[in-house]
């Protein structure tokens, strides 16, 4: 059973970090380097510049702030950025797409470009960073724009980026022209080969971020709805699953999951346990055009659901997807501070690696794990998304936590201090630096030091 967070942090020598983690974690890192033989790089020092605290012999390099001017010209750097992904660049560098959570509250909106605006009337969308062998940045420009609550996503094996809507609202609501929910394919390189075309049979719903098989083609999805009913997890069986830029706009069938006799996920809480038999079920209708996908009629034998579905990513032979956390008193059938799945399509069996809490000794500062990637030195980095402080986690193999990057920058007032949450932590394909978002003020991050140590 999952231990508490005192229980856990004590073992590891890091009380005070913020999370627990028990679980079978050597599952999770399958194809990566061998772990640190002692968690973490060292304390924090405090940044004279108020805006990043790191381990000594850690610097970072501020590339992008929102409010600057954009290098294309084509406006101002958006708000709200989110979900990142890095991909390998010209003569050794690195192209990065950021996603921009833009409402349409939203304070800076990404900068409607022709070719590349799907709604006008949406704020959110992405942008393309440009970066030489030294994380200099050489060009900035909007890689989509006039879409929605851009939240997370995922990479392609083809060398694209999939960006996904995290609302449903429709045409007419909240002043759009187009109805959104959609996931969009975005190219790092030149977005006009990719333009701003919904990928309409990947369904119609609350997107968080997406994982494709690199054998078999499927991308999986999860939904972030974190009020009952709660989201569910989907397969996608591409028409053309040899993949490739713009394959995906070809169409193929949406499934969700569903575990035999499990209709909460949230409900099981022992890790290891693992279900075989795994069943997946078309879904009646995926662009929701009269009822939300979660709330359509799957037979008798119902769905699983469970509540705010976040990462997701491939890693080994299998896909991993995370419950950021389960609230009973929302409706949830247990209660926990966030689950980690590992889902073996070749043996259609899903185990659950990871339980987050929760624990009644100690005050968590942060609700749950958000956006999670793959270290290179073995483990996961954690981006966290709650009250007080905010922190990038690393956790190595064997449940060790560390506390990796400290956010600076006060978004509140000295009565009651705001950090913004950091998103989109990411590698560098020669694994040399990490980048990372702040959420807000939105500011993204190349952080290098000795990571190999």
């Amino acid at each position: 059973m999952s231990a508490t967070r005192r229980q856990v942090l004590a073992r590891s020598g890091a009380a005070g970090a913020g999370i627990a983690f028990t679980g079978a974690l050597s599952e999770l890192f399958a194809g990566t380097a061998a772990a640190h033989g002692k968690a973490g790089y060292g304390p924090l020092v405090p940044d004279p510049k108020g805006l990043l605290d790191l381990p000594k012999g850690f610097r970072y390099k501020v590339l992008s702030r929102e409010g600057d001017e954009l290098r294309s010209g084509e406006g101002k750097v958006p708000s709200n950025h989110d979900g990142m992904a890095a991909f390998r660049g010209r003569h050794g560098g690195v192209n990065l797409v950021r996603n921009h959570e833009n409402r349409v509250t939203g304070k800076i909106g990404v900068p409607t470009v022709e070719g590349l605006t799907y709604d006008p009337m949406a704020k959110g969308g992405c942008t393309a960073l440009a970066l030489d062998r030294r994380n200099d940045v050489v060009g900035e420009r909007v890689a989509i724009a006039g879409t929605a609550v851009n939240c997370a996503g995922g990479p392609t094996p083809w060398g694209t980026w999939l960006t996904c809507e995290e609302t449903e609202d429709k045409a007419g609501t909240n002043g759009y022209t187009k109805d959104h929910g959609f996931i969009f394919e975005v190219d790092p390189v030149d977005p006009h080969r990719t333009g701003a075309v919904p990928l309409t049979a990947m369904g119609r719903f609350q997107h968080e971020a997406i994982a494709v098989d690199p054998k078999r083609g499927v991308v999986y999805e999860t939904e972030d709805a974190f009020l009952k009913p709660f989201g569910l997890f989907y397969r996608f069986l591409p028409e053309k699953p040899g993949g490739g830029r713009g394959s995906l706009r070809a169409g193929g069938k949406l499934q969700a999951m569903r575990v035999p006799g499990v209709p909460d996920l949230s409900s099981i809480q022992e890790t290891g346990a693992s279900f075989d038999g795994i069943e997946w079920v078309d879904v009646p209708d995926p662009l929701a055009a009269q009822t939300p996908i979660r709330l359509q009629d799957f037979g008798k034998k119902g769905i699983t659901h469970a509540q705010k579905l976040e990462g997701c990513y491939w890693g080994g032979s299998s896909v991993y997807f995370v419950s950021s956390f389960a609230h009973s008193a929302e409706g949830s059938a247990a209660d926990h501070f966030g689950q980690i799945w590992r889902y073996d399509p070749s043996k259609r069996r899903l185990t659950l690696v990871i339980v987050f809490g929760p624990s009644t000794d100690i005050q968590l500062p942060g609700e749950s794990p958000d956006n999670i990637c793959l270290a290179p030195s073995g483990g996961l980095m954690v981006c966290e998304d709650g009250d007080g402080a905010q922190h990038v986690y690393g956790l190595t193999r064997g449940g060790e936590v560390y506390a990796m990057a400290r956010g600076r920058q006060n978004i509140g007032t000295p009565e009651k201090p705001e950090w913004g949450e950091f998103a989109g932590v990411t590698f560098s394909p020669d694994h040399d630096t990490m980048y990372v978002n702040c959420y807000t003020p939105g500011t993204t991050f190349a952080v290098t030091g000795p990571w190999h140590k």
